[in-house]
């Protein structure tokens, strides 16, 4: 096989027979049951030749440079660029998705360039950016994957992101990020009908994985959670969802409330006000949480950090552009000296706001 033709399946771990001749897919809480030929709600992890298998591998919708904070990570190397890129499905059926695109794609068009893993940790290396992020669709998927992805990235300096919705069984979800260096968790409500009736899903498996990142990896953690108009932005919902957070997690987990805008299965609902936004993050700081930030916005001041101590301001934010930097070389408060939390270093990156397409590979 040339290197520059993927194979068409890898084979997968996380399985088992059942005895009416199905095998289910162990890989997330939706345990799909496959006969011969048949594919997961997921769309990339199929039953072929009596195994499940991962028909992705290699294959991607497309390459990006991006800044790290539109992931969104304000925490995590602030100012770097990061290699962006998915590849084609999800195991959720939200019917807000904002890259349905991708993420509900049922057509192999959608993979349209190659990219073996090394190719993409030298692209990345080569073009400074500092991280390669799995995003646009879960990276729980294409766990294999995005792994050999991760690793390739390791040995050449370069970090591993994964910006996902969490929605793993637990043996996947260890393996998984042990090879992740920063995740941004998607915590798409605070109830129980929410996840069921709109994402098709369950809150509990979502908040393990908070629970697990943040209590037994070192992988640096951020939340966001997607503000939808009389779905989930009652101040009770999000007196929970803070509250919660606060009390299981810290204080110091950064959480992004960002805005939506009318999409896929529900273009009927209107856009996010800003007051909205803005109510999110006074009951969240008002819960105790130290760093609260609004997204797909313009709003300079729930896009930048502050000190939670002195309330100075730490990385000022205009959009994705970096100005204002008032932290000292061990990345604490140049007033007071408090530590900012997460991964900082002397200086912020000066990649800006810019994002640039890539091509890796060829065309398939």
């Amino acid at each position: 096989m040339a290197k520059d033709q993927p194979p068409e399946q890898v084979p997968t771990r996380y399985w088992h027979r059942l005895d009416d001749g199905r095998i289910q897919c162990d890989l997330c809480p939706r345990y799909c049951r496959l006969h011969e030929g048949q594919r997961g709600l997921c769309f990339v992890r199929a039953r072929a030749d009596d195994a499940i298998v991962l028909t992705t591998w290699g294959r991607s919708s497309g390459f990006c440079i991006d800044p790290i904070e539109k992931k969104p990570l304000n925490h995590f190397l602030p100012g770097t660029a990061v290699l962006s890129f998915g590849t084609a499905g999800c195991n959720l059926a939200c019917k807000f998705c904002q890259n349905w695109d991708m993420s509900k794609s049922r057509e192999f068009d959608t993979l349209a360039d190659t990219a073996w893993p090394e190719d993409i940790a030298r692209t990345a290396e080569r073009l400074g950016c500092r991280s390669v992020a799995f995003t646009y669709n879960d990276p729980a998927i294409f766990m294999e994957y995005a792994i050999d992805v991760a690793d390739a990235c390791r040995d050449t300096g370069v970090k591993a992101v994964a910006v996902t919705a969490g929605y793993l069984c637990d043996a996947p979800r260890q393996e998984f990020f042990s090879h992740i260096d920063a995740a941004n968790v998607d915590l798409k409500a605070f109830n129980e009908d929410f996840y069921r009736k709109i994402c098709g899903a369950q809150l509990d498996a979502v908040l393990e994985t908070l629970l697990y990142l943040k209590h037994e990896t070192q992988v640096w953690l951020e939340i966001t959670t997607l503000l939808i108009p009389g779905e989930n932005d009652s101040d009770r919902e999000l007196h929970e969802l803070t509250g919660w957070i606060r009390e299981n997690l810290g204080p110091e987990i950064p959480l992004h409330f960002t805005a939506f805008h009318p999409d896929w299965k529900m273009r009927n609902h209107p856009h996010t006000p800003v007051a909205t936004l803005h109510r999110a993050r006074q009951i969240a700081l008002s819960q105790g949480l130290h760093f609260v930030y609004t997204g797909n916005v313009h709003d300079r001041v729930g896009n930048s950090t502050w000190c939670h101590h002195c309330g100075e301001l730490l990385i000022e934010r205009d959009w994705y552009q970096l100005g204002t930097w008032n932290l000292d070389e061990r990345g604490c408060c140049s007033h007071c000296g408090t530590r900012l939390p997460g991964v900082i270093e002397t200086a912020p990156g000066r990649w800006g706001s810019r994002r640039v397409p890539v091509r890796i590979g060829r065309s398939l």
